[in-house]
């Protein structure tokens, strides 16, 4: 009898399937409420690396995504230089491919960063003539108007920028105006420069340099390659690379 008794006593498992329910609903209500312009790449970062590690509370070396104790002494991590210089940079590499989404479709502008900075880099055959100095004003205008509206915007304030010219390793036309690829390189620099500083930013916060083709970023044994090489590089300087 007693044996009977446990058999119907059974556990019932069918409140899991609501209770997944439940959490997959509130997921995707926290989904949907997420502005990623609101977290800064630390966050990110921490929030990777809990994932990788199996859970928030398990972050290595006591990294968590909540304030802790000491964020009432105001030392929270979030505080910290590195911490942001990485919210500069996240928020204004996130502007800038939102700024130029359409030419970085088209392979017209690519957005990077590195050790030096921000780079925006202008692909010269979109906005130079073959073996000319002039930019080509007629088919890049609104680009160059949204370019300088960035560097003037409040999110780099005070950032300086270095404007730097790169070629391909064809040698230029003996008959034609450049005498080599340095001088090329600079005048296209210096091009992008004048129109920058022609829509009010201070020239003061400009440096400029003509590289030819000594820092190429793809081989230049293919057509691919040299158009990727020939190009002006934008940089928003880091404060160590000032």
């Amino acid at each position: 009898m007693a044996k009977k008794k446990r058999e119907s006593l059974g556990v019932n498992n069918d409140w899991i399937n609501t209770y997944a329910d439940m959490i997959t609903l509130c997921l995707c209500f926290f989904v949907i409420m997420f502005n990623p312009d609101d977290v800064t790449q630390a966050q990110l970062d921490a929030i990777s690396e809990s994932m990788r590690t199996g859970g928030i509370g398990a972050l290595p070396g006591g990294l968590t995504l909540s304030a802790g104790r000491s964020a009432d002494l105001g030392n929270t991590i979030m505080q910290l230089p590195s911490m942001d210089k990485g919210k500069f940079l996240g928020t204004a590499v996130r502007k800038a491919i939102s700024v130029f989404s359409p030419e970085i479709r088209s392979n017209k502008i690519r957005v990077t960063h590195d050790e030096r900075g921000i780079v925006i880099t202008l692909a010269s055959d979109a906005f130079f003539n073959p073996a000319s100095a002039r930019i080509n004003i007629e088919a890049t205008r609104d680009i160059l108007l949204r370019l300088g509206t960035y560097l003037a915007s409040d999110d780099i304030k005070g950032r300086k920028f270095r404007v730097e010219g790169h070629t391909d390793q064809v040698d230029v036309d003996p008959s034609g105006p450049w005498e080599s690829n340095w001088e090329l390189s600079a005048a296209r620099s210096i091009s992008v420069l004048h129109y920058l500083t022609g829509l009010g930013i201070d020239e003061k916060r400009f440096q400029v340099a003509g590289f030819a083709d000594t820092v190429p970023i793809a081989s230049n044994n293919t057509p691919e390659g040299r158009a990727y090489n020939r190009r002006v590089d934008i940089i928003i300087l880091d404060d160590g690379h000032l």
